[in-house]
């Protein structure tokens, strides 16, 4: 069956791993051809540093640098290529893997997804590739699991079954705190942000004003805010500016023209577009309904 971990059969059937290379290597100033596996590949990064490209789409590549510490498990199927530039060598550690329907020795892969939720959550959100940064738990893992696949080239074993299946759940709770560790920042950088915004609304602001202010690149700054809020950071600021126009002209004597300098909109004229789409109604339109509602309550006695 094919080498990759999202496979609906592995959480179906009694399948267990199948290793089909492992190794390691140090790389100075080489730059590889792209590439696929049928297998799931394991490349963990020992010292040094370089660079994996990844086709994720046909017209589409990502670039990710790996240092020490760090490795990319990249799904069966999924064009790659490893670059290291320089003099600096990195050294890697490398395992390629799939699965096979077999007499087991160990758990399979259902018995364990059975027992590790992290380890179901984690077979059930299929991604290209995965990096994640290692304390040291996973690296432990790899290497047992290498020398034991070293010494029993001929029949892995339940040794070697039960390694693989540690080195899986280790893996899939990383994956679990890393994207918890990274909802929690995601959180505090949105709330910044928002912050920023309640406080600067009155200024001509831009996104790369935003991104400064939190600390993050424009580009990532917007990418999570739309996540997180489901609109824009420019969406979110025009509503705001909007919310306190409409505020403004509700509640205080300020003159229309005015009320644009107030909320941060230098162009009168866009102004008047901008409330009129969020509101459905003119500047002059609001606050008229506003003083008419206001003189028939006070005719009504404020009944």
């Amino acid at each position: 069956m094919n080498g990759s971990l999202f496979e609906p059969r592995l959480r179906d059937g009694d399948y267990i791993p199948r290793f089909f290379a492992y190794y390691y290597k140090q790389w100075r100033d080489y730059t590889m051809s792209y590439h696929d596996h049928y297998s799931t590949e394991i490349m963990y990064m020992i010292s040094g540093l370089c660079r994996v490209d990844v086709q994720t789409g046909e017209d589409t590549e990502e670039s990710i640098t790996l240092r020490k510490g760090e490795f990319i498990m990249l799904d069966a199927g999924i064009p790659h290529r490893l670059v290291v530039e320089g003099e600096q060598p990195c050294r890697m550690l490398n395992v390629e893997f799939g699965f096979k329907e077999g007499v087991r020795v160990g758990p399979s892969i259902q018995q364990i997804a059975a027992e590790e939720q992290e380890v179901t959550a984690f077979m059930s959100r299929p991604f290209p590739y995965l990096v994640l940064s290692d304390p040291e738990e996973v690296y432990y893992a790899l290497k047992s699991l290498v020398l034991e696949l070293d010494q029993r080239k001929e029949q892995p074993g339940a040794m070697a079954e039960m390694l693989f299946m540690q080195l899986l759940v280790r893996i899939a709770r990383l994956r679990e705190e890393a994207e918890r560790s990274n909802t929690q920042q995601t959180d505090v950088y949105i709330k910044r942000c928002i912050e920023f915004l309640h406080l600067n609304y009155d200024r001509d602001i831009a996104v790369k004003d935003m991104a400064a202010a939190v600390n993050l690149h424009p580009g990532y700054l917007h990418r999570i805010f739309k996540k997180h809020m489901g609109l824009t950071l420019t969406a979110y600021l025009t509503m705001l500016r909007m919310d306190k126009a409409r505020m403004l002209l509700q509640q205080t004597d300020i003159p229309i023209q005015e009320i644009a300098d107030y909320v941060g909109v230098a162009s009168r004229q866009y102004f008047h577009m901008l409330f009129k789409k969020h509101t459905g109604q003119t500047p002059v339109e609001y606050r008229s309904a506003v003083e008419r509602d206001v003189r028939n309550y006070a005719e009504e006695g404020g009944s």
